[in-house]
């Protein structure tokens, strides 16, 4: 019985020693799946992730399978810093004055002369005209091709600057001008608007002229200049035929037109071969054109310079012009107009008219033209009227005029008729006022016409340091030529000037209510 109970106890002993050999076994071998299950996490974090996204979709399965997987610490991002509060975005500012430019190029110009710009033009400035003091760029070494455009307001902001440095020529297609245009380029109703540069507007205008002068007004004073031995041929044939051998229109178009507007200037460009005139202002105020050319052939039809009508407060100087009419013209509703230090020729002078066409009431005053050279000219100075008008021309003066081969450097012509034939009318414009004075120089036909009206004559005409000197070439000359005349000679004159009537007219009638300005 004893032998029996100490067997059964180391049998139980022994039997309990194999249990916990097993069970150390069991627990080594599940300690050794989790270290290699961490190893893993640590060193492999995508191959974790790719763990993850297998198990998430079998997950239902690992959970009926009885074995618990431990659960990997999630992978912890680096620390960022907060987010800074925000703010709200600031608005836009409004573009500085002259800070905003617009390019041509940019809106689809191809500035190779061939192309048709102008719908690039037309954005260029609708985009230019939205922003003050603006600056609408034909740059430089282009050729633009553009037709007829009004680059216009009122609703365009104040200051723009159209800075021309490249080239625009005018269509020389007569498919182009329709029946027929006032202008070519046009600037209207703007508030200081500037253009500038050392560009060219080209008018093409030899294909406009090929029909002279069958259709296009003479002037007057030409009838008066008479050649020796028929030498000189009045107007010789141009150089024309449009490119495709067709008629252009007969309303012949201003290359560069102002209309309404305020404070404009004019500076460095050159203006040439127009169709007709060259640079014109209408009903503006604050006019300053320098320092720029117009430049066409003396025998191109009434291509004037620089043309002035209802306009005030103008300055002309330190200019070239070069064309086939008057160097500048001034008409009707124009007052304090100051022009200095311009070179004029070939051309017919700086004329203040013809005015009074029509039986129309002209209107001009306070006119100031100094400093100015005049060369191979048609006329040098000169007011022109027609016979019916009325209103008034007052307070004009002439000075520091330089003459050279001029044929008639002084002249006041109220006979003026650019027709073959006009109708003897008895109304006049009267003038009054009128000064010369330093004018000297060489003339080819004759150094003064004064021609006035018989109802209405000139008054207060004053002529002082007059030194003009015949040149013989090939024109007959003749002698100063005055009628109905009045005024003062304040020194000797060469030649003199005996035909002017010293003092007042006597019985002359009072110029009526209605005709003064």
């Amino acid at each position: 019985m004893v032998n029996m109970r100490g067997f059964s106890f180391r049998s139980l002993a022994f039997m309990l020693f194999i249990v916990f050999l097993v069970w150390s076994a069991s627990f080594d071998t599940c300690i050794a799946r989790r270290g290699k299950h961490w190893r893993q996490s640590r060193s492999n974090p995508a191959s974790l992730a790719k763990k993850k996204g297998k198990s998430h979709g079998n997950s239902h399965h690992q959970h009926h399978s009885g074995v618990s997987k431990p659960k990997a610490p999630p992978h912890k991002a680096p620390a960022l810093p907060p987010p800074a509060p925000k703010e709200k975005a600031p608005k836009p500012s409004p573009p500085q004055k002259g800070s905003t430019t617009f390019n041509v190029l940019d809106f689809g110009a191809k500035g190779n002369g061939k192309s048709d710009d102008t719908k690039a033009f037309q954005a260029a400035w609708a985009a230019a005209c939205k922003v003050e003091a603006s600056t609408l760029i034909v740059p430089a070494e282009y050729v633009f091709l553009v037709g007829p455009i009004s680059f216009s307001g009122p609703y365009c902001q104040a200051n723009i600057v159209f800075q021309l440095d490249g080239t625009i020529i005018a269509p020389s297609n007569a498919n182009a001008w329709g029946r027929g245009l006032l202008q070519w380029l046009e600037f209207t109703k703007l508030v200081g608007i500037t253009i500038q540069g050392k560009g060219t507007i080209d008018g093409s205008g030899s294909v406009w002229w090929q029909d002279y002068p069958f259709e296009d007004p003479i002037d007057s004073e030409s009838e008066l200049i008479i050649p020796l031995n028929n030498t000189v041929q009045q107007h010789p044939p141009m150089p024309i035929r449009n490119e495709l051998n067709g008629k252009m229109p007969s309303i012949k178009p201003t290359a560069l037109r102002f209309y309404g507007s305020f404070n404009v200037t004019v500076t460095g460009i050159t203006i040439q071969n127009s169709p007709q005139c060259h640079l014109k202002f209408d009903n503006c105020v604050g006019v300053v054109v320098h320092d720029m050319r117009v430049s066409s052939p003396g025998n191109s039809p009434n291509t004037d310079g620089i043309h002035l009508q209802n306009s005030k407060d103008v300055l002309i100087r330190s200019t070239d012009l070069a064309c086939g009419d008057d160097c500048v013209s001034i008409q009707t509703g124009c007052t304090n107009v100051y022009i200095h230090n311009v070179n004029c020729g070939p051309g017919h002078g700086i004329s203040i008219g013809g005015l009074g066409k029509d039986n129309t009431k002209a209107c001009v005053s306070n006119i100031t033209v100094r400093d100015v050279v005049m060369h191979g000219t048609m006329t040098g100075v000169r007011v022109k009227t027609w016979q019916g008008g009325s209103g008034s021309v007052q307070g004009v003066l002439f000075s520091n005029i330089q003459v050279s081969e001029v044929q008639l450097p002084i002249v006041i012509d109220q006979f003026y008729c650019d027709k073959r034939k006009c109708k003897n009318q008895t109304s006049a414009v009267a003038l009054s006022g009128i000064t010369y004075e330093n004018i000297r120089g060489t003339y080819t036909v004759k150094p003064v016409h004064f021609a006035c009206s018989d109802a209405l004559p000139c008054m207060d005409v004053s002529l002082t340091t007059i030194e003009l000197k015949p040149l013989q070439e090939q024109y007959h000359l003749y002698d100063p030529f005055c009628w109905q005349t009045f005024g003062e000679l304040k020194t000797p004159t060469m030649p003199p000037i005996s035909c002017l009537q010293i003092g007042k007219p006597s019985g002359n009638r009072p110029q009526r209510d209605y005709d003064a300005c």
